[in-house]
């Protein structure tokens, strides 16, 4: 299983890459928490602006993803894995304590484009990040 952040599929939108070639493509079971839904409907003027797509292109492509990933409702991680995401986040960065949580949860891989996040867990010693 693999955790998809957030910036992976604003990726997807703005540039239609090889995220999305990953996504597509992948036989690994993929899954985002809803928050992401929300983070990318937040940013969604931007989106269309930088992106290199018209409006209904861009639809096309995130309809593509969603249909490839597992949205699963963060409310139900435990509180366990949230406890310890944050000890692993905290001196990082607390936004992505949600993707985290959800990693330790199911013993998951993370995907993020995210260096800083990337980085900071490398530098802990968590090797379940996928190389980009």
């Amino acid at each position: 299983m693999i955790v998809i952040d957030s910036n992976i599929i604003f990726s997807c939108l703005l540039k239609n890459n090889k995220f999305f070639n990953f996504i597509i493509d992948s036989e690994e079971e993929l899954i985002i928490p809803k928050f992401a839904i929300i983070e990318i409907f937040k940013y969604k003027e931007k989106i269309a602006k930088f992106s290199k797509l018209k409006e209904d292109e861009i639809l096309e492509v995130f309809y593509k993803i969603l249909k490839k990933i597992d949205v699963y409702d963060e409310n139900l991680i435990s509180s366990h894995s949230y406890k310890k995401a944050y000890e692993i986040v905290k001196d990082i960065d607390e936004k992505d304590i949600v993707f985290i949580a959800l990693c330790l949860e199911f013993n998951a891989k993370l995907l993020t484009g995210d260096k800083k996040l990337k980085d900071g867990l490398k530098k802990k010693g968590y090797g379940y990040i996928l190389k980009n």
